[in-house]
C-alpha cells in the first residue's frame, strides 16, 4: 500500500572533474551575483522612489546585464541557476512581506551556502547518468540508493559544503510506502540527558556528538587561530575546522533520521512540545547541549515524515504544564525546579519526571483526537505540503486539554 503522491528530495555525493568544478565555481559566483545585484536594486527601488519590483522586472535586468560588456561573463554560465536565483530571492520578499522572515540580506562569498539549481531544461538524466549544462560528461555521483522507479528528477540543485564535498539533490514525485497500520499513539517528552522519553517509558539517550568530538573540534580551531589571515594554510587548517563540524552533523542527522522513522513507523499518532528553542538558546549553561541535541531538527523530520505516511502529529502547547502535573491523579504542584528528577505525589504514585511529562503530553494530545477540544491549526511542513497536525492550547484558556475526556 503506498500514500499519496509527495515530492521528495534524494541527495547524493559526487565527484566532479577539475573542468567541471572549475564550471560549478562560476555558476555559484555568478549566481550569488545575480541575487546579490537584484536585491540592492529592488531595495533601491523601494527606498529611493517607492516602487515594488517583481520577479519579472529583475528577469529584464539580468538579460540587460547580459548584454553589457563589464557583465557578459553572467553570459559564460547557463541561464537557468541566475533565472533561479531570482525565484529564490522573489521568495524572500515574499515570506518578508507575508512576516514570516526578515528583510533578505546579501549573500556572502565567504560565508553564504555554494548552490545552483536546475530545473529540467538545464540537465539531461538518461539511464542513470546525469549531464548538467554547459557540460560535455556527466557527473560521477555516488548512487547510494535507487531513485523512485519509473521517475525522473524535475529540478536538480547543486552544493558543495564548507568542507569542500559535492552534493547533488534530485526532486523526483514518489509514493512512499505506507507502514503496516497500527492503532498506537506515543507521547514524546525532548531532554539533554534522554534526548527523548516516551509516554511507554522508554529513554533514548543522547549520544551527544558534539561534546564526543568537542576536543578534534577545539584542536583544529587553535590550528585555524595560529595561522596567518588570507594565506593557504589557514584555508587547509579552515577546511579541516569545516570536516569536523561536517562529521558531527552527519552522524546528529543519521542519529535522528533513524529515531523519527522508527517512531512514525510504530505509532499512528505522535503527539509532541511546542518548544521555543530560540529562546532557550539564550541560556548561556545550557545553549550549547540544547544546541546538540538538535530538537527542532528532530520536530521537523517528524512534521514531514507524518505527512508522508499518514500519520498524525500533534503539538501541545508550550505553557501546558506537562512536568508538575501528575498523571495518574490530575493534580498540579506549584513549583517544579529542573533539579528534581523524581517525585512523590500526594496521591502515592511516584514519578520519574521525564515519563511523567510524556504521559502527560500524549494524554493531552489524544484529549484532542477524541473531541477537537483545545485545538487550533498548525504550521504547515517544510514545502508545502499538508499535513494533520494540531495544537493544544495552554489550561487557562481552556481545560478539554488537561486529560482526555469520555
Amino acid at each position: 500500500m503506498t500514500t499519496s503522491q509527495v515530492k521528495r528530495a534524494f541527495k547524493f555525493r559526487f565527484y566532479p572533474t577539475d573542468a567541471q568544478a572549475a564550471e560549478l565555481a562560476r555558476t555559484f559566483g555568478c549566481v550569488r551575483f545575480v541575487y546579490n545585484k537584484a536585491l540592492a536594486a529592488r531595495s533601491e527601488a523601494w527606498t529611493i522612489r517607492r516602487e515594488r519590483v517583481g520577479y519579472n522586472a529583475t528577469s529584464a535586468m539580468l538579460t540587460a546585464w547580459k548584454k553589457s560588456e563589464e557583465l557578459a561573463f553572467l553570459g559564460e554560465v547557463s541561464c537557468v541557476p541566475l533565472q533561479q536565483a531570482l525565484r529564490h530571492l522573489q521568495g524572500a520578499f515574499a515570506n518578508f512581506w507575508r512576516k514570516r522572515a526578515k528583510y533578505p540580506t546579501f549573500k556572502s562569498r565567504k560565508k553564504s551556502r555554494k548552490s545552483a539549481e536546475y530545473t529540467a531544461s538545464a540537465f539531461r538524466y538518461r539511464d542513470g547518468h546525469l549531464t548538467l549544462a554547459k557540460m560535455a560528461d556527466p557527473l560521477d555521483i555516488v548512487w547510494s540508493r535507487p531513485l523512485p522507479q519509473g521517475q525522473s528528477p524535475s529540478t536538480v540543485t547543486v552544493s558543495q559544503d564548507a568542507a569542500g564535498r559535492w552534493f547533488i539533490s534530485l526532486l523526483c514525485d514518489d509514493h512512499p510506502s505506507m507502514p503496516a497500520p497500527v492503532h498506537a499513539a506515543v507521547g514524546i517528552d525532548v531532554g539533554i540527558i534522554s534526548l527523548v522519553t516516551l509516554s511507554t517509558g522508554e529513554q533514548v539517550i543522547n549520544p551527544k556528538h558534539e561534546r564526543r568530538d568537542r576536543d578534534r573540534l577545539a584542536r583544529a580551531q587553535r590550528e585555524l587561530a595560529r595561522k596567518a589571515k588570507g594565506s593557504n594554510n589557514r584555508e587547509k587548517a579552515r577546511r579541516k575546522v569545516a570536516r569536523v563540524h561536517a562529521r558531527i552533523a552527519d552522524q546528529r542527522r543519521d542519529f535522528l533520521h533513524k529515531l523519527t522513522t522508527r517512531l512514525v513507523h510504530e505509532n499512528q499518532v505522535v503527539v509532541i512540545e511546542d518548544l521555543t528553542v530560540r529562546t532557550m538558546l539564550k541560556n548561556g549553561k545550557l545553549s550549547r547541549a540544547i544546541s546538540d541535541a538538535s530538537w527542532s531538527e528532530l520536530r521537523t523530520m517528524l512534521e514531514y515524515k507524518t505527512g508522508w505516511y499518514g500519520r498524525e502529529l500533534i503539538t501541545v502547547d508550550r505553557w501546558f504544564p506537562s512536568s508538575k502535573r501528575c498523571s495518574a491523579c490530575g493534580s498540579i504542584r506549584n513549583t517544579m525546579p529542573l533539579s528534581v528528577r523524581e517525585w512523590t505525589c500526594d496521591c502515592g504514585a511516584v514519578h520519574d519526571r521525564d515519563v511523567n511529562a510524556a504521559k502527560n503530553i500524549l494524554a493531552a494530545g489524544l484529549a484532542v483526537t477524541a473531541c477537537g477540544d483545545g485545538a487550533r491549526p498548525q504550521r504547515s511542513i517544510p514545502g508545502g505540503q499538508s499535513s494533520v497536525k494540531q495544537e493544544v492550547v495552554p489550561p487557562q484558556r481552556t481545560r478539554a486539554a488537561a486529560r482526555p475526556r469520555g
